[in-house]
């Protein structure tokens, strides 16, 4: 089979075009094979293409509930809010109810779907989401809005719960710094005295460290101190290579180098990450927020913090 018989010169915008997928499956093309995204042509199709190609896919494929790290093709349809492919799986001989990703079936996933009555009615033994899940979806209503308006890079986080910002300064040992030395020191963010400056503020839950040109709200030893009997999420909005997140526990990292709100989990998270995964796609500050159990009322904590400290002079 030659080269352009397979998947290797397939976009993102060639799983909509069902003309096409028919024809390259017609010159031999495997549907059940890797394209060169190191991922399932039906699964792709399933996330982002049309019901159509997704439709021609699943007749064509051995098992239109095989797994591809972790999930089916209808728990891609599901995870990516695409209702029309859904039906067409699930038309197709897809299981709804299949458990994966820590027992998240793709139709309990649903429920948290701005599409809940996709499987109505839920045949006997399966579980809705439970009162806490019910809450996180609408609480995730709510914090994405008031994130909204943030859409600037080159600023830094770090959310922690339980513990105050004076607390949190105590842990960093940061000295307070007046209004107006603050805003002489942001007159040029790129020097290094302008580095050594965050912006702490208390909100509902915990609080929250910020910088708004720079990484150092989020550098390792800053959020390593914070969570000393806690759980901190940091974040970079690097404006280079996008965000770059961390979550570290008692002290100890336990989530290095992730993408906050980047999309699919892995199949080894917990049941509350896959969750807050779901939730909050394309929400990178209201995902730190959410796992770190914070709710603001507004976005203030990152642009007008409550008070500004000088970070000491260490290795961070």
């Amino acid at each position: 089979m030659s080269e352009t018989a397979g998947w290797n010169d397939f976009g993102w915008d060639s799983w909509s075009d069902v003309a096409r997928v028919r024809a390259r499956l017609d010159a031999g093309a495997d549907p059940n094979a890797e394209t060169h995204h190191y991922d399932k042509p039906l699964h792709l199709a399933a996330a982002q293409g049309s019901p159509d190609v997704v439709a021609e896919l699943a007749g064509r494929v051995d098992d239109v509930d095989a797994e591809h790290e972790g999930r089916t093709a209808l728990w891609e349809a599901v995870f990516n809010d695409r209702p029309e492919n859904v039906r067409a799986l699930v038309a197709a001989g897809a299981d709804p109810w299949r458990p994966m990703m820590n027992g998240w079936s793709p139709g309990r996933l649903s429920l948290a779907s701005p599409t809940p009555g996709l499987f109505f009615p839920f045949p006997p033994g399966h579980e809705g989401l439970t009162e806490a899940e019910a809450a996180a979806v609408t609480e995730a209503d709510r914090l994405t809005a008031v994130f909204d308006g943030i859409d600037d890079d080159g600023y830094s986080l770090a959310c922690v719960r339980g513990i105050s910002a004076a607390e949190a300064a105590r842990r960093l040992a940061a000295e307070p710094v007046d209004e107006d030395e603050a805003e002489e020191i942001m007159e040029d963010p790129s020097d290094d005295e302008a580095m050594e400056l965050i912006g702490l503020t208390d909100v509902p839950g915990g609080c929250v460290v910020s910088q708004t040109f720079g990484y150092m709200a989020s550098a390792p030893v800053v959020v390593e101190l914070l969570s000393a009997g806690t759980i901190a999420y940091g974040m970079f909005a690097n404006p280079k290579s996008g965000n770059q997140g961390s979550v570290a526990r008692d002290g100890d990292f336990i989530a290095w180098d992730t993408h906050p709100g980047g999309g699919n989990p892995a199949s080894t998270d917990s049941a509350e990450e896959i969750l807050l995964s779901y939730l909050y796609q394309g929400h990178a500050e209201a995902y730190c927020f959410a796992g770190a159990g914070l709710r603001p009322a507004d976005g203030r904590s990152l642009t007008e913090p409550d008070t500004y400290l000088r970070l000491p002079d260490r290795d961070h």
